[in-house]
C-alpha cells in the first residue's frame, strides 16, 4: 500500500499489514527526520500520514470493528516508526495507552464513541504529568462538580506529548479535592484548553511535549472514566505502556547503528595503522560494530520476549502473570536504555572526526535516546529485577512497570 493510497482510505490493519505499513511509513519519516530535528520543524504532515495509515486503530477491539492486535505486534510497529523518526513514534504513545485505558474502564458508550474516533484516525493526546509536584505520581489537577452531570476541570500539565496534535486530550485529575484519579476526555478545541508549544528538550525536539493549561473547562460525566480502579487488581496497563517506550528506544538504537554503518562504508577514512583501504575493514572498527550489534540484538530480543509476556498475561491475568510481564518489560527497558544511549554515543568512535560536524546531525540519535530514556529510571527496573532474582518478590502494581 502506497502513501498516496493511505491518504484516501483508513484501513483496518491485520498484524502483517500493520508491520508492512509501519515499515513503509518509517522509510518516509526517515527522509526528513534530521532536517526536522535541526530546525525543530514539527511533524504535522507526518502525523496526518500516521492518522491516514490506519495504525492508530490497531488496538481497537474486534467487537468495535478493530483488528485488536496483540502487544507484541504494537511494539514492533513502534520500533519500526522509531527507526524512521522517534519523535513521530513517541507522539502517539499516549494515544495507545489511553485506548488501553478505555478497554479497561470505559463504559460501553464511551468505548463505542472513542473507538470509532480511533478507527477514523482521530488522535488522543496526553495531559498527565505535572511539574513542581513531589514526584511523578503526585497530581494537583482537579475535577469539581458544578451540576448533576457537569464538572469543572482546572490544572496545568507538563510533558504533554501528543496534545498539540490531538483531537482529544485525556487529562488525569482528582475527582474532587483529594478524590480518586479519573481521566477527563477533553476536546482539544474546548473553551479553557490551551496547549503551549514550549518544549525545549535537547532531544526528541519535535514531539511538542509542552504545557497544557486547563482553566474552568466543562466536562460532562459521560466524558469521565475511572483511572484508579485500573490498579485494584492485576493489570498489564503499565507493562503495555512501558513496552512501547522500550520499542522506541530499541528503534533509536537500530537507527543509530544503521547510520553509523552507512557513514563508515561511504564517508570515513581508515586510520593509517590499520593498513586497510577502507575504514570499514579496520579490525577495531569491525569489532566495535560487533559489540554494538550485540547490544541492539539483545534489546530487540528482550523487546520481543516482553511483548509475548504481556500477551500471556492478557490471556490469563493473575498477579503472577502480570508481575512476570512487568519484569519482562523492565528487562527490555533496561536493555533498550543502555543500547540506545551507548550506540548513539559510540557511533562517533567508529565514524571518526568528520562525523562530529554539526551539519551532519548524527548526534540526534544520542540526544533522542538520552532524552527519551529519562521517562523513568532504568536503575529502578534493574532494582525490581534484582528483588525478584534474590527472593522472588514481584514488582509493585502501578503504571510504571
Amino acid at each position: 500500500m502506497t502513501l498516496t493510497e493511505l491518504e484516501t482510505t483508513i484501513p483496518v490493519l491485520a498484524a502483517s499489514e500493520a508491520v508492512g505499513v509501519a515499515t513503509e511509513l518509517s522509510a518516509h519519516l526517515a527522509e526528513g527526520a534530521s532536517e526536522r530535528d535541526l530546525h525543530r520543524i514539527l511533524p504535522a504532515d507526518e502525523m496526518d500520514a500516521l492518522s491516514a495509515s490506519g495504525l492508530l486503530g490497531i488496538t481497537v477491539p474486534a467487537a468495535h470493528g478493530g483488528a485488536d492486535l496483540p502487544a507484541g505486534a504494537v511494539a514492533e510497529v513502534f520500533r519500526l516508526l522509531a527507526i524512521g523518526d522517534p519523535n513521530v513514534a513517541q507522539i502517539p504513545h499516549s494515544h495507545f495507552v489511553y485506548v488501553n485505558a478505555l478497554r479497561h474502564r470505559g463504559t460501553r458508550a464511551q468505548q463505542s464513541f472513542f473507538f470509532e474516533e480511533a478507527l477514523a484516525g482521530k488522535r488522543f493526546g496526553n495531559a498527565q504529568s505535572e511539574i513542581g509536584t513531589k514526584h511523578v505520581r503526585d497530581y494537583r489537577t482537579t475535577l469539581r462538580q458544578a451540576e448533576e452531570d457537569l464538572w469543572v476541570l482546572d490544572g496545568e500539565k507538563g510533558y504533554s506529548t501528543g496534545a498539540l496534535f490531538a483531537d482529544w486530550i485525556p487529562v488525569l485529575a482528582h475527582l474532587g479535592e483529594d478524590g480518586p484519579m479519573h481521566v477527563a476526555w477533553v476536546d482539544r478545541r474546548a473553551d479553557g484548553v490551551s496547549v503551549v508549544d514550549d518544549w525545549d528538550g535537547m532531544g526528541q525536539r519535535t514531539t511538542a511535549s509542552g504545557t497544557v493549561k486547563l482553566r474552568h473547562v466543562s466536562v460532562h460525566t459521560s466524558r469521565i472514566t475511572p483511572f484508579h480502579l485500573t490498579f485494584e487488581g492485576p493489570q498489564t496497563y503499565g507493562a503495555f505502556a512501558q513496552l512501547l517506550h522500550a520499542a522506541i528506544d530499541t528503534g533509536i538504537a537500530r537507527a543509530a547503528l544503521d547510520e553509523a554503518a552507512t557513514f563508515v562504508t561511504t564517508k570515513s577514512r581508515p586510520y593509517p595503522d590499520a593498513g586497510v583501504e577502507r575504514a570499514a575493514d579496520d579490525p577495531l572498527v569491525v569489532h566495535a560494530f560487533g559489540q554494538m550489534e550485540l547490544e541492539v540484538r539483545a534489546a530487540e530480543a528482550l523487546l520481543n520476549e516482553a511483548g509475548l509476556a504481556v500477551e500471556r498475561a492478557d490471556r490469563d491475568l493473575t498477579a503472577e502473570t502480570a508481575g512476570e510481564a512487568s519484569l519482562a518489560v523492565a528487562a527490555a527497558r533496561a536493555s533498550s536504555t543502555r543500547a540506545s544511549v551507548e550506540v548513539g554515543s559510540r557511533l562517533f568512535e567508529v565514524a571518526g572526526t568528520r562525523s562530529a560536524l554539526a551539519s551532519l546531525n548524527l548526534d540526534r540519535h544520542w540526544r533522542n535516546a538520552r532524552t527519551h530514556t529519562l521517562h523513568d529510571p532504568a536503575a529502578w527496573k534493574v532494582q525490581h529485577l534484582g528483588r525478584y532474582a534474590v527472593d522472588g518478590t514481584l514488582p509493585p502494581n502501578h503504571g510504571q512497570l
